[in-house]
């Protein structure tokens, strides 16, 4: 019938389309992450993935529900860099809990009630059983940092409760509790080695390259301030051809040039320059975002111009920049070629591509002002006590990496990802950045999780005994309640699978096991679930972020409810002649 509005209650196509494509985050999980190649059937090239983002990249899903969740996967790995896996992995989880309640006769209404108190149960799990830093520097097993612990005076008695507590941006889904007043103190911080050994789940090398960058940034940190972590002035530059064992870290920022802009930066090596920076693109057709070019506007002219537009403008910019004695130039947008190679000629080192944090900072450190067009600088924009030095060079594409650094203190670092495989770089470079975003948030929440499962563990414990409590008042919600649990015991059985190399039914078993005899105890239950861990790894402390997982969680029911509310409102014409129009329930 055309114009109606129909439910195929029985088939839950977006649903069951989520459920396929959560299948393929299994192998992203746990520490010991499996390599996949992805090939393209149409040119039969092929590409080496180990993360969840990766996977979705390449799929390219063109299905409505594939975009949903592609987008969704984006927007938060583009906001935390790390859990996508998790993500997906729990949509799907919690997706197919939705659709056995669905299928079993249950209503759409009923199922998202029950869903939203099992995630009120887990955000109650989180805020009992986070970590503070508090408690991290009050534990014996941690070593307190001797270069940054702020100390209260030694006349005052404030015990941990007067200090300052730590107030959670939570999402939507969360309390909405305002903040209690507290007082001035900042709460210490724990040691960051002791950290970022809980932090790296498995990647040893990266979270090694993450150590050292943080330490670069405690180093030029002024004694008086209290150290952060800032993942926004960390860039990564990616060199092959050489052995993975090359990797290291270093202060400034590293970048790959071609050949020309090589032959510039050798000649400018090693001197105090003149910088200016651009945000934007440093090409004539760029215009700022919200910009409207005039319509009907025409240029007429005494006399015929022999030159275009665009090359007046490149005229206008280098004579602009040679007057101003401009070395070097950092661009965050495109660079057109043009200009590229006439700055060359010319001897200005002309870089593009560079992140907007970086060209901030840089700013800020050589007293420049940022500008959006090459046309608006002028003496006071320009900064001074850039430096340019020679890294390696590159046989391979006859490239050469060149360090872009300041002679002041500066947070600027950059991790040098090295690999003889190719293929292998882009993995690489994503463990370094989820290690980095790791101790990031660990810093940003000053708050961390039992890891290693154990958090997972604590809900599945609450979300059973609220299920029990649900069932003995003959509620629907202690069945939803219960797929929840299970759904997470699925997540730790895979985790386990993938860590120990044992199917899932022996894994599923040995959670089962453990939470037969658990208790709910927090301070037991970051203890139980070790065979998350990879058996190769030293025994410690595991820790997860705080935020990262609320948002995850979040992110990954709101994904379910999307689904649901997309098939409970799909609109599609149906032939009456057609036998499974009984199957359909007309709205």
């Amino acid at each position: 019938m055309i114009g109606s509005t129909i439910i195929n209650q029985r088939q839950h196509v977006g649903l069951q389309k989520l459920l396929a494509l959560a299948a393929t985050a299994s192998s992203t999980l746990g520490p010991s992450k499996k390599l996949k190649f992805v090939q393209d059937e149409a040119s039969g090239e092929s590409i080496l993935v180990g993360s969840c983002l990766r996977i979705l990249d390449n799929l390219e899903p063109t299905c409505a529900v594939g975009q949903l969740v592609y987008e969704t996967i984006k927007a938060h790995h583009k906001a935390y860099g790390t859990g996508s896996g998790c993500l997906l992995f729990l949509a799907g989880a919690w997706g197919r809990a939705a659709l056995v309640c669905l299928q079993s006769g249950g209503s759409l209404p009923h199922v998202v009630a029950a869903l939203m108190e099992g995630m009120d149960v887990c955000v109650d799990v989180c805020r009992k059983s986070s970590v503070s830093f508090e408690d991290l520097c009050a534990s014996p097993s941690s070593r307190l940092s001797q270069e940054r612990i702020t100390k209260a005076p030694s006349n005052s008695q404030m015990t941990p409760k007067g200090q300052k507590a730590i107030k959670m941006k939570l999402s939507r889904h969360f309390c909405k509790t305002e903040p209690e007043s507290f007082s001035v103190l900042e709460p210490q911080l724990p040691d960051t080695a002791h950290l970022a050994e809980g932090l790296k789940h498995g990647s040893d090398n990266a979270m090694d390259l993450v150590l050292q960058a943080s330490c670069i940034q405690l180093k030029n940190t002024p004694k008086d301030a209290h150290f952060y972590f800032d993942v926004s002035k960390v860039l990564t530059c990616v060199l092959p051809g050489f052995s993975e064992d090359q990797a290291h870290v270093s202060p400034g920022c590293v970048l790959l040039l071609d050949a020309d802009q090589s032959l510039v930066a050798r000649h400018l090596q090693d001197t105090p320059l003149n910088a200016a920076f651009i945000r934007g693109d440093l090409s004539y057709t760029y215009r700022h975002l919200g910009f409207n070019r005039p319509t009907g506007v025409q240029c007429v002219a005494d006399q015929p111009c022999l030159l275009s537009k665009e090359e007046e403008w490149t005229e206008k910019v280098l004579a602009l920049l040679l007057h101003l004695k401009v070395d070097l130039v950092l661009v965050s947008g495109l660079v057109s070629e043009e200009v590229l190679q006439r700055c060359c000629k010319h001897g200005i080192l002309t870089v593009g591509k560079v992140s907007a944090s970086i060209i901030t900072e840089m700013a800020k450190a050589t007293g420049a002002v940022p500008v959006t067009y090459a046309t608006q600088l002028s003496k006071p924009c320009i900064g001074t006590g850039v430096k340019v030095g020679i890294w390696r060079e590159i046989p391979s594409d006859q490239r050469t990496s060149v360090n872009i650094y300041l002679s002041g203190n500066t947070h600027l670092v950059t991790a040098v990802i090295t690999s003889f495989v190719h293929g292998k770089l882009q993995v690489l470079e994503d463990r370094f950045w989820a290690c980095a975003y790791r101790l990031h948030h660990a810093f940003k929440d000053k708050a961390v999780l039992p890891g290693a499962g154990a958090t997972e563990m604590l809900c599945v414990y609450h979300l059973q005994k609220q299920a029990n409590v649900e069932q003995k008042r003959n509620s629907f919600r202690g069945v939803v309640l219960h797929l929840m649990a299970d759904a997470f015991i699925d997540y730790l059985s895979t985790l386990i699978a993938n860590s120990a190399g044992i199917s899932q039914i022996q894994a599923r078993t040995a959670v089962k096991q453990q939470l037969q005899d658990f208790n709910g105890d927090c301070s037991v239950s970051a203890e139980l679930p070790r065979l998350v861990l990879d058996t190769r790894s030293k025994p410690g402390k595991v820790y997860d972020n705080l935020s990262v997982k609320q948002e995850v969680w979040r992110r990954a029911l709101d994904l379910v409810l999307l689904v649901l509310q997309t098939d409970a409102e799909v609109i599609t014409g149906v032939d009456e002649r057609n036998h499974n129009a009984a199957e359909l329930m007309f709205l």
